[in-house]
This record gives structure tokens, sequence and C-alpha cells, in this order.
């Protein structure tokens, strides 16, 4: 199920315990589906859906971080045009934008649902799958 999560990846990705996201998923918060082995995935579009819902949280007063930072998460948005895509995604609390061309966008196959790493220097942000 290429498309789908284990619940401890999602958890990960939500940064919350695994028995947090049994909660979201038995509360009807988060879909699953099952696998012929009777395991629960977590449909990656559903989970887009999901934290792109969650209000956002405002950042910590202070950063202390390094010029290069990179952010795990979901890709929430992709709105594409001739030339240029915009990808939004959801790390944590983060809600990232990123402006690249639509090839790019293409190339690393970005839609709702993708897991992707942001990687911020200054004003720029590359999205990056991670290593499988």
């Amino acid at each position: 199920m290429p498309d789908s999560l284990r619940i401890g990846k999602a958890a990960e990705v939500l940064r919350v315990s695994p028995d947090t996201v049994r909660r979201l998923i038995d509360a009807g918060r988060i879909q699953t589906v099952r696998t012929a082995g009777g395991q629960r995935r977590i449909d990656r579009a559903a989970l887009a859906r999901y934290m792109a819902a969650q209000p956002r949280q405002a950042p910590p007063v202070v950063v202390s971080e390094s010029a290069r930072n990179r952010f795990q998460g979901i890709v929430t948005r992709v709105a594409k045009d001739g030339v240029a895509a915009v990808v939004e995604m959801q790390a944590g609390p983060h809600r990232i934008v990123s402006l690249m061309t639509r090839d790019a966008a293409d190339e690393l196959g970005l839609k709702p649902g993708v897991l992707a790493v942001a990687s911020v220097k200054s004003t720029n942000v590359v999205i990056e799958l991670p290593r499988a």
C-alpha cells in the first residue's frame, strides 16, 4: 500500500505517540484502510487533510536553530500552472510553502499525502523526499 503509512510513521509525522494516533483513528478523525493481514494503515491524503485542518500554533518566541533547517512533513496542497508550482506542506505545527518549477514538482511526484522534507535556508525553501 504505497499511498498509506504505518501508525508509527504517521505518529512521527504528527509528532505524537502511536497511541495518540490510534485514539484519533478510533475517534474517526483519521481514516485508515486494512491490509490483507488486517493491519491498519493511514491513507496519506487523509492524513494531509487532517493536518491541514488543524489550528496553527504560534511559533516559539525564541528559536535557537542553525541557519539551515530541515522539516519533515506531509504535502497538503500542490497548485500548478504552465511553468510554476506552489507546494504547501505541514510539518508538525509549521505550514511551509515552496514555489518551484512545475517540472521539479512533477519529477518529485509531489501531491497531497507525499512525505517530504523542507530544507530552509534564508528565504529559499527546497522540497526533498526522505530516503526510504
